[in-house]
């Protein structure tokens, strides 16, 4: 038992000499961090900055959604430490309706919304009784019909996000409104006369907001992408890495280069 004790003793004498030489990932515990986010941007900008995270000890692991509902819910329910796809409205009025605390770390990039058509080439070809797809949750709902009042083509009775098609006013080419999925919207776009799609789905589906959309938003908007956590880690060093890394000059020349206007950093 003695001798063991030695060898034992040894040992350890010889890893504390040793092991302030061995390279960061061997020394110290790596940090994971599993965020959720939907394909584009969102996952093509975090799969860029996944090697300068590595450098810092951050292994990053993207889960890709399709939807806004589970990426928050999974953060809440802590299968992901955060997500990378909605913009504040949308958190707002997740956290009211899901009695969620989810909170915004910090803001990346603004996505103008826009509105396409297979039909038509311009808005003024717009036909009477036109049918129109809008998104079906609450914030982007009212957000497509205030782009749609602000081109003049009806009157809402509130001017916020709240809108839905049962506060219009005036609708002067009596339009129809489906309210679709917002993941759906670019598959419905031969069934309709006119989407209005979240940047992230037309980016996905090959469409060009700057080329393509017969409305566009102004990039000066209230919705700003934002990284999300919960309250409980929302200060944890690796996120604060993540969120250093997000709003880097490296990715403000990445996305100003990749999307062309379509997506525009505000860092």
């Amino acid at each position: 038992m003695q001798k063991f004790s030695r060898i034992t003793q040894a040992a350890l004498m010889f890893f504390s000499l040793w092991l302030p030489l061995l390279p960061f990932s061997a020394a110290h515990a790596e940090e994971i961090l599993t965020i959720g986010a939907t394909p584009v941007p969102h996952a093509e900008i975090l799969e860029f900055i996944k090697p300068a995270l590595a450098k810092q000890g951050v292994t990053l692991r993207i889960k890709v959604f399709t939807d806004y509902v589970q990426p928050n819910l999974q953060v809440a329910q802590k299968h992901l430490d955060a997500n990378f796809f909605q913009h504040k409205p949308y958190l707002d009025e997740f956290n009211q309706s899901r009695g969620t605390t989810l909170s915004n770390v910090i803001g990346v990039h603004v996505e103008p919304f826009g509105a396409y058509s297979k039909k038509i080439r311009n808005i003024a070809e717009l036909p009477v009784g036109a049918t129109v797809a809008v998104p079906n949750d609450a914030t982007n709902g009212g957000r497509a019909l205030l782009l749609l009042a602000a081109h003049g083509l009806l009157r809402l009775k509130t001017q916020n996000l709240a809108a839905t098609p049962h506060d219009i006013t005036d609708n002067p080419k009596k339009l129809k409104f489906r309210e679709l999925e917002a993941a759906t919207l670019p598959r419905a776009l031969g069934q309709v006369d006119l989407a209005l799609i979240n940047t992230n789905y037309a980016l996905d589906a090959g469409l060009s907001p700057m080329t393509d959309a017969l409305l566009l938003e102004d990039v000066r908007s209230l919705y700003v992408n934002i990284l999300v956590a919960r309250p409980d880690n929302a200060n944890h060093p690796a996120l604060k890495k993540l969120a250093a890394a997000l709003t880097s000059p490296e990715t403000r020349r990445f996305i100003q280069e990749r999307y062309k206007g379509a997506v525009a950093p505000v860092f």
